[in-house]
């Protein structure tokens, strides 16, 4: 058997998220039926996480064991051929067979992009959230510090949340302006882009987060009222949920990976 990690870029618009659902139109179903089709294997991938219905990602990793002899540096280009045109495999390897995607995972980013102009943005209307309104991006700044550091962030977690234990730790959270010419439309308070890097995430967190940080460039709550919502542990203490084509899952890092033969990378 062989253990292989390959890492999938996808435009998770038209998808019920990565995580197979029972009668729902996945990015693993898809990819699981590439595989079938090129080697005839029913196999399971396992990602290093879920995305929710509507969320991208940039770079995801997954990984899966086949017993197929096809060599590495043809995988992507086969899997790419069956796949349909909003997924894409971009890399490619061979690791060793206790490699785990998920388990081996060290940390994860997350980018969750608002639009803050007067005109949305028409040829990225599925990946920024639309908030014309003025927003105070300094105290959103200020709010995002609040979150670096271990914390149990039960109050910005789903309800559904089937986890143990809800303590991470974010290494690091930022806020963004571009006002590149690049986005179409009115250039007002231009394309904020919040990042979160850390050692994990609960379902719904970083949604949940913005949310309550949209509340805080709104001026309906101040930048410290983010660390009395994390000291309650109650999701009722934080904001709603922000809409899901916004957020994306920008990259997973793992500690060096002892690769075997060779290695595909576009």
């Amino acid at each position: 058997m062989r253990n292989l990690l390959m890492t999938v870029c996808y435009d998770g618009t038209n998808y019920y998220g990565f995580q197979t659902q029972p009668g729902g139109n996945t990015v693993q179903d898809c990819i699981e039926e590439a595989i079938k089709g090129l080697t005839g294997e029913v196999i399971k991938i396992h990602g290093s996480g879920r995305t929710d219905a509507g969320v991208h990602a940039r770079q995801q990793p997954f990984h899966f064991m086949t017993s197929s002899k096809i060599p590495i540096e043809r995988w992507r280009m086969a899997l790419n051929g069956r796949l349909p045109a909003d997924i894409r495999i971009i890399e490619a390897a061979e690791v060793p067979l206790d490699f785990h995607s998920r388990r081996s995972a060290k940390r994860k980013t997350y980018r969750y992009t608002i639009n803050g102009n007067r005109v949305p943005d028409v040829f990225w209307r599925n990946y920024q959230l639309h908030h014309p309104g003025k927003l105070d991006t300094a105290a959103m700044r200020e709010g995002l510090r609040y979150l670096v550091g271990t914390h149990d962030f039960t109050s910005f977690a789903s309800r559904h949340s089937t986890k143990a234990s809800h303590v991470r730790t974010i290494y690091e959270a930022t806020l963004e302006v571009e006002t590149s010419p690049v986005y179409s439309g009115s250039n007002e308070q231009g394309i904020i882009h919040i990042l979160l890097t850390g050692n994990g995430f609960l379902q719904h967190m970083v949604r949940i987060i913005v949310g309550t940080l949209l509340e805080v460039g709104e001026g309906k709550r101040k930048p410290e009222d983010i660390k009395t919502i994390l000291e309650a542990v109650n999701r009722k203490a934080a904001g709603p949920t922000a809409e899901s084509k916004g957020l994306m899952l920008w990259s997973v890092e793992y500690d060096a990976i002892e690769l075997k033969g060779n290695e595909e990378r576009c």
